[in-house]
């Protein structure tokens, strides 16, 4: 395994993160446990949650794993400056999150999903949850403060000047780094830690192996070139994985043991293979399900991906619908696309501020044409 030092924090991080946002839900508590376990055995020691992932289970799959971790190991949570608006609900939440943990501090607390700078100077505003942040910090209940920013470049080195935390988390991958390169480079120069998530693109990457081939150029598969730019790029700390399963696991690590970073040669080369339209790609999240119409718009977005980027006709996204709704992943979903209101709430949860509604749209000029 690699380690890189976390920005001047003083922590060596290993290069390949576990993040637990993608368990697999079906399985017991201790099952997700124990594949916590196995990957710190592999040398992963920076492991990532949130409240409110798998369920809210994550935090306590975490908690269960950590009763008896076989090595060292950092971890990271996360608060909304939305929803934890005062000092006083801040510090609740990092109390919280470090019960179910079980841990005795957070080594690393992001300010989570900012999306625009208006977010950020909620979270810094007199009495607003930095300053709580700040108490648990004198408390010795986090060590350092972090950023989760879903930003353009220019305005995530706004936050960075502002030099009030340590490090941040940022969405990057091979496909996208062209127009994320700026906060990335800018962290890295100033002395901050980053890591990465989203490093397979949501699942684009090993859902089209075949479309992507060109970014390993015959050297193994898509998605372990994609891995070995983010594990390997001196820039980032961090490549944040979520696991589902011990081959994955063996997969990243052997990454990480074997990886050398991309030459300017190859990182030229895939710039110009890549399309402008991966910036705008639904990565999965899943922030803007909360659609008072029961809408799947994850579903919605992910299966858009087909046509915004790898550039299906209609006739081809027609028939990828119907496929869909009969056994990929809008099979069982209830809410249909054509019941949309308008109502603009996922695109304001948007981290990547798709323009949603208008995708919903031409999704169902496609299922009206299928129907016909």
């Amino acid at each position: 395994m690699i380690y890189k030092e976390y920005g001047n924090t003083g922590k060596k991080v290993s290069a390949v993160g576990f993040g637990g946002m993608r368990f697999d839900e079906s399985r017991s508590l201790e099952e997700n446990a124990e594949l916590v376990r196995y990957a710190n055995s592999k040398g992963i020691n920076y492991f990532d949650t949130a409240p409110g992932y798998c369920n809210d289970t994550s935090e306590l799959i975490y908690g269960e794993a950590f009763k008896d971790m076989p090595g060292q190991f950092y971890v990271s949570t996360k608060g909304m400056p939305t929803k934890l608006d005062t000092a006083e609900k801040a510090i609740a939440a990092v109390k919280r999150s470090i019960e179910r943990l079980g841990v005795k501090k957070i080594n690393f607390y992001h300010i989570w999903c900012i999306r625009k700078l208006e977010h950020y100077e909620l979270a810094m505003k007199p009495g607003g949850q930095y300053e709580g942040l700040l108490q648990c910090q004198k408390e010795g209940l986090i060590d350092h403060i972090v950023l989760s920013s879903h930003q353009t470049g220019n305005e995530v080195s706004k936050i960075l000047n502002d030099g009030k935390i340590d490090g941040i988390l940022l969405g990057v991958n091979i496909l996208n780094f062209t127009y994320r390169w700026e906060g990335v480079q800018t962290a890295y120069d100033m002395g901050y830690g980053v890591v990465a998530m989203n490093p397979l693109a949501g699942g684009a990457i090993p859902t089209h192996e075949k479309e992507l081939s060109f970014l390993a150029e015959g050297n193994g598969s898509a998605t372990e070139a994609a891995l070995r730019f983010v594990i390997s790029c001196p820039q980032i700390s961090v490549a944040l994985n979520g696991f589902t399963n011990k081959e994955h696991i063996d997969m990243a690590c052997r990454i990480a043991d074997e990886a050398k970073p991309m030459s300017d040669q190859e990182l030229e080369r895939i710039k110009k293979m890549v399309s402008q339209s991966m910036n705008e790609a639904c990565t999965g999240c899943g922030y803007c399900d909360k659609c008072p119409k029961g809408i799947p718009i994850p579903s919605f977005m992910q299966l858009y991906n087909e046509k915004h980027v790898f550039h299906k006709s209609d006739e081809q996204m027609k028939n990828i619908l119907n496929d869909s709704f009969e056994w990929g992943i809008l099979a069982g979903k209830r809410g249909l696309e054509s019941e949309c209101i308008e109502c603009g709430l996922c695109e304001r949860e948007c981290t990547q501020h798709l323009p949603i509604i208008e995708r919903l749209k031409e999704i169902s000029m496609w299922a009206r044409n299928k129907k016909s």
